[in-house]
């Protein structure tokens, strides 16, 4: 322990008078202080330790692990530097309490120990609704409206709901007796907030064809917003269309078919078993337009294939052909198998001319083949 002067020194303090003696009044406070000291540090031991006699000593901790630490046994390698008389001096001392190095921090406090934020309550669900007024309903007067004392308490301890939430059930059930209307528990929470726009059948069926097109068009002749419609569409309040045309036949057409269907029924079937005939003798024909290209081709190339180059003399005036298909009904075995697929063929409505003149695509006489003029 280093001396009164020493410390003096360090903390660069000096004697009353000035010189390097002590006076009385040094002396009389260096008693002082060691006298408060010695109180303090009996109290905080007979604090940790336990309940002791005034007068009993207390043991010192500092010797008991010097004499703890002499009684184990040290290797000959952790001996050298050190005599036997010599003890290693303890980095704290272990009569003083111990104390935390690192306090927590009054922030982190705060946010464990504290929440602010109160906890929702839910909302009364319309089952829980019904339960609340059959109790208030069994805890009613007679011959009155009103209720027994305390029913409105019972009722917030029993559901864990504030007085003002029950209140408002018994109101809205003593205004439905008044009105002779039946119980009714339901929530209002749906009806609440902004009203969605409802439109009519006829509103939108007295639109022209043309004027309902898109969305933007009927928003405009609704005079409502885009998105309002686009909200009626995913609501399937509105669909959508795709309107096909159709072939226009008349009623002698429509006739017309319908005697040509019931002229294939044999005659010897009717009216027991309505058989239609065979038609193995029937050949099914067809025409139709092809063009000899498109405007627009979409092919698919390898990664370092150029792109093929197509020209024509008019993008408007593409040459196009007529092809005539002609099939018939298949024909099957008894085994089975098919024996003819009724495929006849396909055959072009083209004429083999000889060019007239020469020219720079072919040399005059060369056969070419063009549209029939038939």
């Amino acid at each position: 322990m280093a001396s009164d002067q020493e410390e003096d020194d360090f903390l660069d303090f000096s004697d009353d008078e000035g010189d390097s003696t002590k006076s009385d009044s040094d002396y009389d406070d260096d008693e002082t202080t060691q006298s408060l000291a010695q109180n303090a540090e009996s109290e905080v031991n007979a604090h940790h330790i336990g309940d002791f006699e005034h007068n009993q000593q207390l043991p010192d901790l500092n010797e008991v692990g010097q004499e703890d630490a002499h009684e184990c046994e040290v290797g000959p390698h952790h001996t050298s530097g050190i005599s036997d008389n010599h003890s290693v001096p303890f980095l704290f001392d272990l009569n003083m309490p111990a104390q935390q190095e690192f306090p927590p921090s009054p922030i982190h406090q705060t946010e464990t120990q504290q929440n602010h934020h109160k906890p929702k309550t839910l909302r009364i669900n319309n089952e829980l609704r019904l339960e609340i007024l059959l109790f208030l309903l069994l805890r009613k007067k007679k011959d009155s409206e009103e209720l027994i004392y305390g029913t409105i308490r019972q009722v917030v301890i029993k559901f864990d709901y504030t007085r003002q939430a029950i209140r408002k059930i018994w109101q809205r059930a003593v205004e439905q007796k008044v009105a002779m209307d039946s119980y009714l528990c339901e929530s209002r929470y749906h009806n609440c907030g902004r009203k969605r726009i409802q439109i009519t059948y006829e509103s939108i069926a007295s639109i022209g064809m043309g004027d309902i097109t898109s969305i933007v068009d009927l928003a405009q002749m609704l005079h409502l917003s885009p998105t309002t419609v686009w909200r009626m569409v995913k609501r399937k309040q509105i669909k959508a269309h795709s309107s096909p045309l159709h072939p226009g036949i008349s009623d002698e057409c429509k006739m017309t078919r319908m005697r040509w269907v019931l002229g294939l029924i044999m005659d010897y079937s009717i009216p027991n078993d309505p058989t239609y005939y065979s038609m193995y003798d029937f050949i099914h024909i067809d025409e139709k337009w092809f063009y000899l290209t498109q405007k627009s081709q979409r092919v698919y190339l390898a990664n370092n294939e150029p792109f093929p180059h197509r020209k024509a003399k008019s993008r408007t005036k593409i040459p196009k052909f007529m092809f005539m298909a002609a099939v018939a009904r298949p024909r099957w075995g008894q085994d089975g198998q098919c024996e003819w697929d009724g495929k006849l063929g396909i055959f072009p409505f083209t004429d083999s001319v000889a060019a007239k003149r020469t020219s720079k695509n072919r040399v005059k006489g060369t056969i070419e083949t063009k549209q029939s003029s038939q």
